[in-house]
């Protein structure tokens, strides 16, 4: 008698560690598809907040609708969007994403869903150095870039012709040495920092000139027939001191250009084509610098 009611009490015992042992099971299971839930919204709200910061500073309408937009087509939830300054006006975007997620087993336990939520920031920043500079100098005060309390002026219906000659001190023909070298390079190499861009970054400061006329080596023109219909990133300066290989050119920004035509000839030329904004490869300022606003900056996610 005894025998049977420890029998007995051996099965109900048995009964109830594996209903506790199906049970953390359960949840160990949904745990973890909670948890790929809550990874999936922070990449969203990542990239979320990445696509609005895109249209940062300039556009904060559009930067709320790309945000919203890349959630909506990247599995939904309830998001809050938000802009904020830091170091200029509108230059942050904050994506709250929260999102329902079903559990499986812990239904019999009666959770259903939980919520999952993420936020993430993104900064559109100016660029302390960039990277993939071409070497073609920009004077500051070009009318689309100074010439109006309108400007910096961008795009197709603000065609400029930006020229390639003497450029203020004799030697000097907006050929920059962007590897920050002294001296002639080749034209190989000036060819191909403009078909692919410098790859390195490129701080503000000065930089000596690359003296010689260039314009009509077949490399360059090459080059620049390659870039056609592109965007480059220039250096953008305001003075030049000293003369040949020892002028130097103060960096003070960087412009993106879209070039639609160029004549290049020895000392001379000019490449056509209008300024625009964009968003580069490069380290972002991290305090209000004073540079001037040209429109190229660069996107980064922020605390």
């Amino acid at each position: 008698m005894n025998s049977r009611s420890d029998r007995g009490q051996a099965t109900i015992v048995t009964l109830v560690f594996l209903v506790v042992l199906l049970g953390m099971a359960a949840l160990v299971l949904d745990i973890g598809s909670w948890y790929r839930a809550d990874r999936a919204t922070q990449n969203t709200a990542d990239a979320a907040a990445l696509a609005g910061a895109q249209a940062l500073p300039s556009s904060p309408g559009n930067a709320n609708t790309l945000a919203l937009q890349y959630v909506t087509k990247n599995g939904g939830g309830s998001p809050t969007i938000t802009l904020s300054t830091k170091f200029a006006t509108n230059d942050t975007v904050k994506v709250n994403l929260t999102r329902p997620a079903t559990g499986v087993f812990t239904k019999l336990f009666g959770v259903r869903t939980v919520t999952v939520g993420s936020h993430a920031s993104a900064r559109a920043s100016l660029m302390d150095s960039a990277k993939y500079v071409a070497p073609i100098g920009v004077n500051i005060l070009n009318p689309k870039l100074k010439g109006s309390v309108l400007c910096p002026c961008f795009g197709g219906t603000n065609l400029t012709t930006l020229p390639l000659g003497k450029t203020g001190a004799p030697g000097a023909f907006d050929l920059l040495n962007i590897d920050e070298s002294h001296g002639g390079t080749g034209p190989s190499i000036l060819a191909s920092w403009i078909l692919k861009g410098y790859d390195g970054y490129l701080s503000l400061g000065d930089y000596f000139s690359d003296s010689g006329a260039k314009w009509d080596s077949s490399a360059i023109q090459d080059a620049l027939r390659a870039r056609l219909n592109t965007e480059l990133l220039f250096p953008v300066y305001d003075t030049i001191k000293g003369t040949g290989a020892n002028a130097q050119y103060h960096v003070i920004a960087w412009v993106g250009f879209h070039l639609t035509d160029f004549d290049a000839r020895g000392s001379d030329g000019s490449i056509t084509g209008w300024f625009t904004e964009v968003v580069w490869t490069g380290i972002a300022s991290t305090s209000a610098t004073g540079q001037p606003n040209l429109g190229a900056r660069v996107v980064n996610l922020v605390d």
